[in-house]
């Protein structure tokens, strides 16, 4: 009865919680996604119209479209001329002061004089601009200014205006007049020319404004009641301008709050869907995802954020969305979980991504075809190199994929979309932050990725450095039991490079007292001097020490964990039992003789324990053959079975077959008989 309560009890919690992350994760999507364009409807020109007879519900304008008003304006800016305004006294008086200087020069004869003061004089006249007014005309294409004083007004070319760059250089390079340019510099003609030109800014503008009013944004009208196109006629030039213009208005007559509901309504509907099909994923498969809380909060961070700044693009306009690296959205899962979950939150993004959009279904089949390439790219990440080689790959893949999908829609080679190529190439370098965001995921999750396992797995690493030099038959042992375990994962479907790791510090804690352990003895047994109570507490702290030592060289918690579990809750047999045959008419109290455990709770713990106690019962046969190693391999793997070390860990009586038969085949290989080579005869 206590049980079916705590079932009772926990199944609640459980939908409240998935519940719960629906509700967030819908909300967070649902409140940024732009509401603002009722007419979704998609075309495109020279392709036939995919939906009903549309009738024109209202009259409205036949707007032109962009490019042609462009046009036009470009054309009439042709003859926009701007205001400058004179200012005579800055001539006058600069005029004034450059006789002053030169008066003093005696090296210009008096004609040289008068002509220097004529030249400066008809640049004045000429007039002299700033250099930045000079340049923002330039750029404009302007052809003439209109010039006025106080007095009149007078058009002249804007080629004949100076800067007061171009006036210091024309002043300095009058050749025919053979100057002293020594004598003329110490005239200081940087400070005597000055504009007398100023550009008029609000008089200018409001001649722009008045020939940009002049020009028509329609090109006629569309009556209430009107066909505008039926079901497969062909989306010519002029019914896309009609098309577009009705999309137009509608979006703005579509401000009703009625209207509006409805949008919600139906982007809540279509978020819970896809967001709840992801939930009833993960029960059906990976429903101990739900158990660990990290997993869960990454997940679906990542499925929140990429569609909330899809959303955010769209309505603010901020470049293409296709430049967001999506792809490594998948790459992140996949690294940190499983390849099934990060395809189908590949799906799920490009789904509620694709609602903002103008083309939905072109942007998720790139975004899926990027998803698939990166699953594939990193099926077994071993080198951080490998992230570049996926963000290289996935970037040409979908480039390919792209222009393939132009062919296909009839696009010749001169019309491709060259921007989009732009983009994608753009996505390929942020996925390139992969690497830096792989580390900082990894520090704030408490995440541990392949890459990570490698480098631990690494010899020279600090630790399992120590524990060669330290304990090297502690250190044989565990690399024999790391190739064991990595070959049983292989076959049946285990990380096999967690396994690997994990296998070379399940026995790091022996590091302390290694010579109580038979692997690093060399003739003398210390436990021969001790009980077998203490012999046994001095076996099973290695667990202890062990854990001490992971957390010391700062192992990641996954590790941890197989330090603990490779001997479960298990008894230290041998002194057990030797206990026990000493004292037969006692009572013997097992718990001093137990590990700690726990036992192994994933499939990776359960090889781990296997590979460890084969390896090292296979040291005490007398004789290695295929019997007494495979009556071997039986016996203890079955013994394990029997006490239920593996009743918390998602293992099958199949994978426990498959894991015997690698024991054997390994085991036999490692102790092979070999020849025996004849003696050379006298």
């Amino acid at each position: 009865m206590e049980t079916s309560k705590k079932d009772k009890e926990i199944i609640p919690k459980e939908i409240l919680y998935k519940f719960a992350i629906l509700l967030v994760s819908v909300f967070c999507i649902v409140y940024v996604l732009p509401r603002d364009s009722k007419n979704n409807m998609q075309f495109e020109e020279g392709l036939p119209w995919g939906y009903g007879t549309q009738i024109a519900e209202f009259d409205f304008p036949i707007y032109k479209s962009d490019a042609v008003v462009q046009q036009e304006q470009d054309s009439i800016m042709a003859e926009f001329t701007p205001y400058c305004q004179l200012n005579d006294s800055v001539a006058t008086k600069q005029l004034q002061i450059f006789r002053q200087k030169i008066s003093q020069v005696p090296e210009f004869t008096y004609f040289q004089k008068q002509l220097l003061e004529a030249q400066l004089t008809d640049i004045y006249e000429d007039g002299i601009i700033e250099v930045d007014e000079y340049a923002s005309m330039e750029d404009d294409n302007i052809q003439q200014i209109m010039v006025y004083d106080n007095k009149m007004a007078t058009r002249i070319p804007f080629s004949q205006v100076y800067t007061t760059k171009m006036a210091y250089e024309t002043m300095m390079n009058i050749d025919s007049l053979h100057l002293n340019k020594a004598a003329l510099q110490r005239c200081d003609l940087a400070s005597i020319i000055m504009p007398n030109l100023t550009y008029d800014t609000e008089r200018s503008e409001e001649v722009r404004e008045e020939l940009l009013s002049s020009i028509s944004l329609t090109t006629g009208m569309v009556v209430a009641g009107t066909k505008i196109v039926d079901r497969g006629e062909i989306v010519t030039p002029k019914i896309s301008a009609i098309l577009e213009s009705w999309k137009k208005e509608s979006e703005k007559r579509s401000s009703s709050e009625e209207q509006n509901y409805w949008v919600l309504l139906g982007q809540i509907l279509f978020v819970t869907l896809a967001i709840g099909s992801f939930i009833l994923y993960l029960t059906l498969f990976r429903n101990d995802y739900f158990n660990e809380q990290r997993k869960i909060i990454l997940l679906f961070s990542i499925i929140v954020v990429l569609p909330v700044l899809t959303a955010l693009m769209v309505r603010h306009n901020w470049f293409s969305v296709y430049i967001l690296p999506y792809a490594m959205a998948t790459m992140m899962i996949r690294i940190f979980m499983d390849s099934r979950t990060a395809f189908m939150a590949t799906v799920i993004i490009a789904m509620i991504s694709s609602i903002t959009l103008k083309y939905p279904y072109e942007f998720m089949l790139i975004q899926i075809m990027s998803g698939i390439t990166s699953i594939m790219a990193l099926r077994e990440l071993s080198r951080r190199s490998q992230l570049i080689n996926a963000a290289f790959l996935i970037t040409l893949v979908n480039i390919v994929f792209f222009f393939g999908f132009e062919l296909i829609h009839g696009n010749e080679l001169d019309k491709l979309d060259i921007n989009m190529y732009k983009y994608l190439c753009i996505n390929g370098v942020f996925l390139l932050f992969t690497y830096p965001l792989l580390y900082i995921i990894e520090r704030v999750f408490k995440f541990t990725s392949d890459v990570t396992y490698v480098e631990l797995s690494n010899i020279s690493s600090p630790l399992l450095q120590r524990m060669s030099e330290v304990a090297p038959g502690t250190f044989q042992h565990s690399m024999q039991v790391a190739n064991l375990a990595a070959e049983v994962s292989k076959k049946i479907g285990a990380k096999t490079q967690l396994v690997r790791t994990g296998a070379l510090y399940h026995d790091v804690g022996k590091i302390n007292n290694p010579a109580f352990f038979t692997e690093n003895q060399v003739g003398v047994n210390p436990h021969e001097s001790f009980s077998e109570l203490q012999s046994a507490q001095i076996v099973i702290n290695h667990i202890s020490d062990g854990i001490k030592l992971a957390e010391k060289y700062s192992i990641p918690q996954d590790i941890r964990d197989f330090i603990t579990t490779h001997h479960g809750a298990g008894v230290t047999r041998y002194f057990y039992v030797k206990y026990k045959n000493e004292h037969p008419d006692e009572e013997v109290d097992i718990r001093p003789f137990s590990y700690p455990g726990p036992d192994p709770f994933k499939k990776e713990h359960a090889i781990v324990m296997m590979a460890d106690s084969v390896e090292a019962a296979s040291r005490s046969l007398s004789e290695y053959t295929e019997e007494s190693i495979g009556n071997l391999v039986d016996k203890i793997i079955d013994q394990q079975v029997a006490e239920n070390h593996f009743k918390e860990c998602p293992i099958t009586f199949k994978d426990i077959a498959v894991a015997k038969g690698v024991f054997k085949e390994k085991l036999k290989i490692i102790y092979h008989t070999r020849i025996a080579y004849p003696e050379l005869k006298k």
